[in-house]
């Protein structure tokens, strides 16, 4: 959103939202004054929105840790304060989650979490309302965008009045769909400012066993106050089956039953046991939940007769054909959305052709990993774009398992002896600067025989271009200073450090074989911006001379989209063609070809974004 749409929003009265825009402006009205994250999809948008307005310091941190660090710092000074971060991010920050549930808060805190069932974006997808019940936190659940809006605002005041923090979690379908809100006031809040109190904020061994019985205090009243909270509604039918569901769940259920009962919680943590159990009232129950049997299980160790996993899939996302499909098989009649081959039900549509992701025209990325592919190397990887170099044709990535995981896991590799030839870890600027620092330190101090490739191209691309503090930019545009990299590898001891541009083909081989053949960690720093953001680069686009292509197929195996077949043989080999509309004119497809085939487009001129 712009700010002139911030300004919109502020004067109309009912708007259409996407989740995640639906949250900021939650906060906005709650009169959040600091607000942290670290982009990750689905909950990027959070912050972005928020951004928009005027009044919160809003700010992207080096990790999530840092950010709910950062929020709980606000809060305790009695401010109003929120973290933003996909479901993964909680597992960065759960350190501090964890004791936050000890300390309480100042002013409310909320802390999101948007969870990612069927890995849309990402290399799990764990059930992060597991992380309310673990700490003895109250857990939100919002169903659309208007429950977003309110939930949020809601969430600080339970904030406040419990002294806790407060989990606000929801799935890809919430923070990206949109739907219609009502806005409300801004309700400004008195900033009482810092009260000391370490027995309250200190967690020493003496004072954290003091105050966990607060927590179990705290836990009885917030189950006294779910039981008659609003937020669980119950939409009788008088049917003979009953649905037990939230979020985004609700939604699919009555779409696909419209007449059956259903009990929709807006609260998961703690659980309105009580009115689930009236509710329920000997009839066949159903829980409808996304991801693993959090609701059915407690529900069931609560001693109420419900079904749930037994029917309903563990893997990937609900949808409405998943929960007819599923009641269908459970033997529910009456269930809308019927298929075509039932009659009169929607048509099927043909599949739509695969799209296999790669990376874009011109990416930086590509030249370093075809330099690691040649030298045989073994390369631990990292979150971000690059982790499409494990797919044809670059096929040059050996392992990716979390965020900042590559530096560690090469060490690891280094001194197992097993690995078949050079190490290598590769990492981008954003996430070496998010969690890989610690792990270049012990790869110094263990003198590791690896070599660390930074892609730095200047951004935090894979979410969309958000600043990192290597950028030297804040989330709205200010002037910041810039962490160099560089100076920050040799401080952490690197004797090799070297600078290359990765559009210089025969630059980037050299550069990786020379730190191979150092002795101890080296560190090479790919240096380019993202030809996609923050603004689109664009010079002057390649052609191939038509006769000139030998059919090598060598630009091929860069992985360039612009690059492609074409309907010309030369001796036998297919000749390539290059798509001068997406071709940025990197010139490393010229660089690789051995006939020269490859030239730029005469008479170009600058495109739009170029």
């Amino acid at each position: 959103m712009s700010r002139d749409v911030g300004m919109e929003l502020t004067a109309a009265k009912r708007v259409l939202l996407a989740g995640n825009e639906a949250v900021a402006r939650g906060a906005h009205e709650a009169a959040v004054g600091v607000a942290t994250g670290y982009p990750g999809t689905p909950s990027t948008e959070v912050l972005e929105a928020l951004a928009v307005y005027q009044g919160a310091d809003v700010r992207w941190s080096a990790n999530e840790k840092v950010a709910l660090d950062v929020a709980a710092g606000a809060s305790f000074g009695g401010v109003r304060a929120i973290a933003t971060m996909k479901h993964v991010g909680l597992n960065v920050a759960a350190d501090t989650f964890m004791t936050l549930a000890y300390t309480g808060v100042g002013a409310g805190l909320v802390v999101v979490s948007a969870d990612d069932p069927g890995m849309h974006s990402s290399q799990n997808e764990q059930d992060n309302r597991v992380y309310a019940r673990f700490a003895g936190v109250p857990l939100l659940e919002p169903g659309d965008s208007q429950e977003a809006k309110d939930f949020t605002r809601l969430a600080f005041d339970i904030s406040e009045t419990f002294d806790t923090p407060v989990l606000l979690r929801y799935p890809t379908r919430i923070a990206h769909t949109r739907g219609l809100v009502e806005l409300g006031e801004i309700v400004e809040q008195p900033v009482p400012g810092f009260r000391r109190d370490p027995r309250k904020y200190v967690m020493l061994p003496a004072n954290a066993r003091a105050r966990r019985p607060a927590v179990l205090a705290r836990l009885d009243r917030l189950t006294w106050y779910v039981e008659e909270s609003a937020l669980t509604q119950v939409h009788e039918r008088g049917s003979e089956v009953a649905v037990v569901t939230s979020g985004i769940c609700y939604q699919y259920v009555r779409e696909v039953l419209p007449e059956v009962s259903i009990l929709k919680l807006g609260i998961t943590h703690p659980l309105p046991v009580e009115r689930i159990r009236a509710f329920a009232g000997g009839r066949r129950t159903f829980v409808v939940e996304e991801s693993g049997p959090f609701l059915e299980e407690a529900l069931l160790g609560a001693g109420i007769p419900v079904v749930g996993k037994e029917f309903f899939p563990r893997i990937g996302g609900m949808t409405p054909e998943v929960v007819r499909e599923v009641f269908a098989r459970a033997g529910i009649g009456g269930c809308a959305l019927p298929t075509a081959d039932e009659g009169g039900g929607q048509p099927v549509l043909p599949a739509a052709p695969p799209r296999p992701p790669v990376l874009c025209p011109g990416c930086p990325h590509a030249i370093p990993f075809m330099a690691l592919r040649q030298a045989r190397a073994v390369v631990a990887g990292d979150i971000g774009c690059y982790t499409l170099a494990a797919l044809a044709p670059l096929e040059a990535m050996d392992t990716c398992v979390a965020m900042g995981c590559s530096i560690g896991m090469a060490v690891g590799l280094a001194a197992s002896g097993g690995a078949t030839g050079p190490v290598t870890a590769a990492i981008g600027d954003s996430t070496f600067l998010h969690s890989g620092i610690p792990a270049l330190i012990e790869a110094v101090c263990s003198r590791a025989n690896i070599t660390v490739v930074i892609l730095d191209n200047g951004i935090t691309a894979m979410t969309g271009g958000q600043h990192h503090p290597g950028t030297g930019t804040t989330l709205r545009g200010a002037a910041a200073p810039a962490v160099d990299l560089v100076s920050l590898c040799r401080a952490a001891g690197v004797e090799h450090v070297e600078v290359v541009d990765p559009y210089d083909v025969g630059a980037v081989h050299t550069a990786v074989r020379q730190a191979n053949q150092f002795p101890g960690p080296a560190v090479v720093i790919t240096n380019r911006p993202c030809v996609e953001a923050p603004v689109k680069i664009r010079d002057r686009p390649y052609q191939v001379i038509p006769g000139a292509c030998i059919g090598c197929q060598l630009c091929m195996n860069i992985g360039c989209p612009s690059i492609t077949w074409g309907d010309t043989w030369y001796d036998g080999l297919r000749v390539v063609t290059v798509d001068a509309s997406t071709c940025t004119g990197c010139t490393v497809c010229a660089q690789m070809c051995p006939a020269g085939a490859m030239t730029p487009v005469a008479g170009w001129e600058a495109r739009p974004g170029g």
